[in-house]
């Protein structure tokens, strides 16, 4: 096992707790959840970009909004359910359908105002370039001396 193996499964446990919170946090007071479904996601840094990637099997991409709000970057949409022949009887029916929603918190900072998409084969690949983070960093503030 690599030294940094178990940092990245408690990662990936975190992200599956933030992602049932995140469904509950969609389910207005008062009203059932709609039945929906969360689209897996991988984020990554190659180079000077952050990367996204959606797993959207069957979904049409002009069904799918995707938008930017602060940190957050937002991702919802709606993926039909495919009706069956007339008179067929499921054996198993486990594909998920209906409306989705997707919060994920960015943190590296990004310039939004460059983002290029690519929607291929039920993958949705976001990638945003990163800017310098200029908060955190050590500023040296020159002293000026008065005589």
């Amino acid at each position: 096992m690599e030294p940094f193996q178990p940092f990245f499964e408690l990662n990936r446990i975190q992200n599956e707790i933030n992602r049932l919170f995140e469904q509950l946090s969609d389910v207005e007071p008062g009203r059932a959840a709609t039945g929906g479904w969360t689209p897996n996601v991988d984020i990554h840094e190659a180079g000077n970009d952050l990367v996204v990637k959606f797993e959207l099997p069957g979904v049409d991409p002009g069904s799918v909004k995707l938008s930017v709000n602060g940190s957050s970057l937002i991702l919802q949409g709606d993926k039909p359910r495919t009706e069956p022949q007339p008179g067929a009887k499921f054996h198993c029916l486990e594909r998920a359908f209906g409306k989705f929603r997707r919060v994920v918190r960015l943190s590296v900072p990004i310039n939004t105002h460059k983002a290029v998409t690519e929607y291929r084969e039920g993958l949705l690949k976001v990638v945003f370039p990163k800017v310098p983070n200029r908060r955190g960093e050590e500023v040296v503030i020159p002293i000026q001396e008065n005589e």
